[in-house]
């Protein structure tokens, strides 16, 4: 009799498959490689976590608690402060309670930040990557597919026709129910805007595009900086490729006070949700105390552009081993 555990043994992914993710994890290299971005490794432990209420990490047990790293964001703005200039690094992430179709708790980033370049230039250069990993499988048109900018607020307005800045809080309610979608109750402001850019949004992309939505609502900046232009807003981006999230990135803030007052405002809304608070990374703000250059920074989940690009419907599809098998 075949039981559970006899199967789970087996990889999750097709040699063809792995075989693809393996000439595209050195397609990556080169592409940063011939742009003298380099390559670097950083700690998967740290004794700081990461403050995001929207992001749960893995803590090691014992008196020496650590933190299995979310990203390797802090420690390459370390690098960054201490003068090493741009850089990327491609490995393993762990967030807790991601598991399904499109999340594994175990996962890889790709994650690199340029100095003296602006979010849009970075924008643009994640798209350049796309289309030079595309070009090396045979799904060469997705470097034909339109690229759209839109910001924020006109990404709602065109699909829900509310504007996130100023509707109340009883439309988002009424859009979800003329969606005959049910929404958790007592949903804030920005609880309410994640909920229906998921739900609504999201699934009306259009499938041969590649979408870039910037300027989000500056309550939703994480550690990107303002819009001076618009202090609504922050110099945040999203790319979707499709209808898949692939990529966020930011004008990075090198406020080393404002970095710690968003990350002590952090562990506040942790502890109003019930979440344990955080140690703070003081490393990093030792760091960008010292001085973040001015600079632009992006992560890409590559298991995703993978699901994209081999047209696999579930991430374990891409991974030798899913979470059910490790």
């Amino acid at each position: 009799m075949t039981t559970n555990s006899d199967l789970n043994w087996k990889p999750s992914a097709t040699l063809m498959d792995l075989q693809l993710r393996a000439r595209l994890l050195t397609a990556t290299r080169k592409f940063f490689k011939q742009r003298d971005v380099l390559e670097v490794e950083t700690p998967i432990l740290s004794r700081g976590g990461n403050p995001d209420p929207n992001i749960q990490s893995f803590v090691t047990a014992g008196e020496g608690k650590m933190y299995l790293r979310t990203s390797p964001e802090f420690p390459l703005k370390r690098l960054l402060s201490a003068g090493y200039g741009d850089c990327y690094e491609l490995g393993k992430v762990f967030r807790q309670a991601e598991s399904g179709q499109f999340h594994n708790p175990e996962f890889t980033m790709l994650e690199w930040y340029r100095t003296d370049c602006s979010w849009r230039e970075l924008a643009a250069e994640v798209v350049k990557l796309i289309c030079f990993l595309a070009s090396k499988t045979d799904k060469p048109q997705l470097q034909q597919w339109p690229i759209d900018w839109l910001s924020y607020q006109q990404l709602f307005k065109h699909y829900t026709k509310l504007d996130p800045f100023s509707a109340s809080l009883e439309a988002f309610a009424a859009l979800a129910r003329k969606h005959l979608i049910h929404s958790p109750d007592n949903l804030q402001r920005d609880e309410w805007l994640d909920f229906i850019m998921s739900m609504v949004i999201q699934p009306g992309l259009p499938q041969d595009s590649i979408t870039i939505i910037h300027d989000f609502p500056a309550s939703q900046a994480a550690l990107a900086k303002l819009n001076p232009e618009n202090r609504q807003t922050a110099l945040r981006f999203e790319i979707y490729l499709g209808q898949q999230e692939l990529a966020n990135g930011y004008q990075e803030l090198t406020n080393a006070a404002e970095l710690e007052k968003r990350f002590l405002g952090d562990n506040q809304k942790r502890k109003k949700q019930n979440l344990p608070e955080v140690s703070l990374d003081q490393n990093l703000i030792a760091a960008q105390t010292q001085g973040l250059p001015e600079c632009a920074g992006v992560a890409l989940g590559f298991d995703r552009l993978l699901m994209v690009l081999t047209g696999c419907n579930q991430i374990a599809d891409c991974i030798s081993f899913d979470s059910s098998r490790a």
